[in-house]
């Protein structure tokens, strides 16, 4: 289940363990790339890793995906999300 998976992950990586929640949110994305929280949670936790260009790309992944389920809340979010990343 995503709901359940995505909830673990935010707590793996509210406890530090970025390797576990990186694991579950990219499980997410290859199962179920509806799910459109999971792109913002991972793009900041790559944004935490430094590595700016796979935070940029999930942003821009999780966009489309926004975009094109209809989702204007996420897309939003995402988009500011990117924006704030490459100003």
């Amino acid at each position: 289940d995503s709901f359940l998976q995505h909830a673990l992950a935010l707590e793996y990586s509210k406890i530090g363990d970025d390797i576990a929640a990186r694991t579950l949110f990219e499980e997410i994305i290859k199962n179920n790339p509806s799910y459109t929280g999971t792109y913002y949670h991972l793009a900041k936790l790559f944004k935490r890793e430094g590595e700016t260009e796979k935070a940029i790309a999930i942003y821009e992944q999780g966009i489309q995906i926004a975009r094109q389920s209809g989702d204007l809340h996420s897309m939003n979010e995402l988009r500011s999300a990117l924006q704030e990343l490459t100003l």
